[in-house]
């Protein structure tokens, strides 16, 4: 079969993909690999990982409505509801905006990359705060201490994903790293 044809298009589509699905998991146990494959940047390859990025986002999200306070004004339902549509906005807008800052501080640093794969290289490090849902049965008040530990793992994972997909000196990833948790940090603290 021609490789041009369209059916042999979709096949290689479809590939990507389900490639990417599987790093989405391979991001908590292997990660160079998982953000080493963000160097590819092209369209097709970011068209090939939208749809992880997006569970991430929103997952973390509602992790992120989760152990803010504000949750404890809703119960039953109403928390459902809440935990989705708080959880949604709260996890596109990080995404936007950490994204702009993560590019940002990285290209004063000398990066080269785009600013979509500046966000996807947040996104995947932002996995374990989506795993971090898996507590959340627990009950808030052991969800609150389990969810400091998924926030470091995230921010460890955000400089391995630097430096992986720039690769950066460790101190040079961590530096580009720094803008976005730092800036995260500040506003749990308002």
């Amino acid at each position: 079969m021609d490789r041009s044809s369209p059916s042999s298009a979709a096949a290689l589509s479809a590939q990507g993909e389900r490639a990417w699905w599987l790093r989405t998991a391979l991001v908590l146990q292997a990660p160079r690999p998982v953000f080493a494959a963000l160097r590819a940047d092209d369209r097709d390859s970011a068209a090939n990982r939208s749809e992880p990025v997006l569970l991430i986002v929103l997952l973390a999200g509602m992790a992120l409505a989760i152990a803010s306070a504000a949750s404890t004004n809703y119960s039953g339902l109403n928390l459902a509801v809440w935990i989705f549509l708080a959880g949604g906005m709260t996890g596109i807008a990080a995404y936007w905006a950490f994204g702009a800052l993560l590019y940002g501080s990285a290209r004063v640093l000398g990066s080269q990359g785009s600013y979509r794969r500046a966000r996807h290289v947040l996104a995947f490090a932002s996995t374990p705060l989506a795993l971090s849902l898996v507590v959340a049965p627990a009950g808030r008040h052991v969800f609150t201490t389990a969810w400091l530990a998924f926030v470091a793992w995230a921010a460890v994972l955000l400089v391995v994903g630097v430096q992986a997909v720039h690769g950066w000196t460790w101190p040079r990833a961590a530096a580009a790293a720094a803008v976005p948790v730092g800036v995260a940090a500040l506003l749990t603290l308002l």
